[in-house]
């Protein structure tokens, strides 16, 4: 949809341009299309993204409040870098919340939740064998919805926002890591192992299993920058 900076119809139709241009950027930011630490110059976005200058900024302030991007006072907005350390915060906190989360979900959750974990799994296990770049736009909306799924027996509005919120920002992470040289990592059968676990009772275990699975991601991006396998891209100076 061609925006000028002139009116373009309904608040409605405003919105929807919106959350549309907050949608592609996010996701450009994500998958590394816009580089961590790149200047994003309205002017040069209004032509990428068809929109008008008013949208764009309005799109690129929702990413200020994921902390996907920055904004630098009268200078314009950049994306947020990405850096080793980061990676580590935002796992810890991840794992505090996630594991805590999933033992009370296994305690209090029911037979209908059951299935719909079962359901969940499933559905993602026939993408993620194997799992490729290919496939890899689908296999995250699968995952997110396999892994909050595990949460669901005891639902926790505030503990799904804060996940989410965590889970964008360690997608970046992903991203660059999935095609590492040399990694050897078997993601199904982590997954496999957190969802048997759940569906026996095992809060215990469980927990400690997706603990694991949260930490492999960042164990082999410190693996690979340490045997100069990979280094963490960002924009040129």
């Amino acid at each position: 949809m061609q925006e000028t900076d002139g009116f373009i119809g309904s608040d409605d139709t405003s919105r929807t341009l919106t959350e549309q241009t907050y949608a592609e950027l996010r996701t450009d930011i994500i998958e590394g299309r816009l580089l961590p630490g790149s200047k994003l110059r309205v002017e040069h976005l209004r032509q990428t993204y068809a929109v008008g200058a008013g949208t764009l900024r309005e799109a690129l302030t929702r990413l200020v409040s994921d902390a996907l991007v920055s904004a630098e006072g009268q200078r314009g907005f950049r994306v947020s870098p990405i850096a080793i350390d980061d990676l580590e915060d935002l796992t810890r906190l991840r794992v505090h919340i996630e594991t805590n989360a999933l033992r009370e979900s296994i305690r209090h959750g029911d037979d209908a939740w059951r299935a719909r974990l079962r359901a969940s799994y499933e559905e993602l296990a026939a993408v993620e064998q194997p799992l490729t770049r290919a496939n890899r736009g689908r296999w995250e909306a699968l995952n997110l919805r396999f892994h909050e799924t595990l949460l669901d027996g005891r639902p926790s509005p505030w503990a799904r926002k804060v996940l989410k919120l965590l889970s964008r920002h360690i997608e970046r992470y992903r991203s660059f890591a999935i095609e590492l040289p040399g990694a050897v990592r078997d993601v199904h059968a982590e997954h496999t192992e957190i969802f048997e676990l759940a569906m026996s009772g095992h809060d215990a275990r469980a927990a400690l299993a997706l603990e694991a699975h949260i930490c492999a991601t960042p164990h082999e991006l410190l693996k690979a920058l340490r045997e100069g396998r990979m280094v963490l891209p960002a924009a040129e100076a």
